[in-house]
């Protein structure tokens, strides 16, 4: 018995080390609204916490245009991508949850001009109801 856990140590110690990670966080950014963090570093990964139209300052959601809300959206990923010294360019995916595909080539065309060469995979959903019934919510993966 005593072999057999001192084998048991031995691989566990020689095993690589499993879920290793990194909370980021930035005043820059607005605080996360629920148990979750804005984003986890995981090795050379960075997983961004889903982004509404809150403003930092204030905590408070800014009602706007699709393309307003969508700006503020992708500033406060943009924020949270210089707290883990990562920029735009390192977006590989993107998730981008709307209210309204209606209002799909607006919010295109603002996301657009953050993402201008090589832009990240995308996936664009309508919600039936977004937190704090806001237009857009986008959620993204960068890698180093």
């Amino acid at each position: 018995m005593l072999r057999a856990l001192a084998a048991l140590a031995l691989v566990v110690l020689a095993a690589p080390a499993l879920a290793q990670h990194e909370v980021i966080s930035t005043p820059n950014a607005p605080e996360a609204i629920g148990p979750y963090s804005q984003a986890i570093m995981a090795g050379d990964t960075l997983y961004l916490a889903g982004q509404i139209a809150i403003d930092p300052a204030t905590n408070q959601v800014v009602p706007g245009t699709i393309e307003e809300e969508t700006a503020l959206v992708l500033d406060n990923l943009k924020a949270v991508l210089e707290a883990a010294g990562m920029t735009m360019a390192h977006v590989v995916a993107t998730t981008v949850f709307m209210a309204d595909l209606d209002e799909f080539p607006r919010m295109n065309a603002v996301y657009a001009t953050y993402f201008t060469a090589n832009p990240p995979a995308r996936a664009t959903v309508q919600a039936a109801r977004l937190p704090r019934d806001v237009k857009i919510e986008i959620a993204a993966i960068a890698v180093r």
